[in-house]
């Protein structure tokens, strides 16, 4: 009796134990047979968006007379806008600024005793927001007429925008995941061997820089607004299991 438990308890043992190496190798050999790779895609395109901004100022003893000649110069950019086109819903005015304008006294021994009231300065922004890219482009160019008019304009560069961003990351997403896939089954069949499940996929930092520029990826994320024509990039990494 004492043999037959014996035996019983050797044969469970040596079951359990071709288990236990069987677990073993699987998870040596087979979790671990896997392939990284990764996946790029990247489309050019043009903005559909452009962002045109400027800021005017004026100078005066009396406040109000700043204000008349200020609201006077709105009119005017207002009318040049308009004389070239660009739809007045576009034109954004924002509301003024004003600060007063002080000189420092000092005397012989470099100290200051006193201020000297010099005027006030109101300044006011527009700002357009198009898709009308040929038409406010053309506007941020020739801002020359207002200046040569009297308005002290200061002018910044035309930002680029796309508005269908969504569209195009998924769209570049599932073309870089493609490529994944073909490196991976290339390099599969090269070993003779092929590609199983998907074990693990992440993406990388979506980058928008200007075409055939020389920008450089950051960590966070290229998105560059001032060129008309950008190209979008992603990468992305797979690890699939082989069989």
């Amino acid at each position: 009796m004492k043999n037959n438990i014996v035996a019983i308890i050797i044969s469970v043992a040596f079951i359990a134990g071709g288990l236990i190496l069987e677990r073993g190798y699987n998870y040596k050999f087979k979790s671990h047979n896997t392939i990284s790779v990764a996946g790029s895609a990247y489309y050019n395109f043009t903005a559909d968006l452009i962002v045109w901004s400027a800021s005017f100022e004026r100078t005066s003893m009396d406040i109000k007379d700043a204000y008349t000649h200020l609201k006077e110069d709105e009119h005017q950019i207002q009318a040049y806008m308009l004389a070239h086109g660009i739809d007045q819903k576009e034109v954004i005015f924002s509301s003024i600024v004003s600060e007063k304008l002080s000189q420092s006294n000092y005397n012989a021994d470099g100290k200051i005793i006193g201020n000297t009231f010099k005027g006030y300065k109101l300044t006011q922004s527009v700002k357009i927001e198009s898709k009308e890219i040929d038409k406010v482009e053309k506007v941020s160019r020739e801002i020359t007429e207002l200046l040569q008019g009297g308005i002290e304009l200061s002018s910044s560069e035309p930002l680029y925008y796309y508005t269908k961003l969504s569209d195009l990351k998924i769209n570049l997403l599932a073309q870089a995941s493609a490529d994944a896939y073909n490196r991976a089954s290339t390099l599969a069949k090269n070993a003779h061997g092929s590609i199983g499940k998907l074990k693990e996929a992440s993406m990388g930092v979506f980058q928008i820089t200007g075409q055939y520029s020389n920008e450089t990826f950051t960590y966070s994320g290229a998105y560059n607004t001032s060129s008309k024509n950008k190209t979008a990039n992603v990468i992305v990494r797979m690890e699939y299991q082989l069989e």
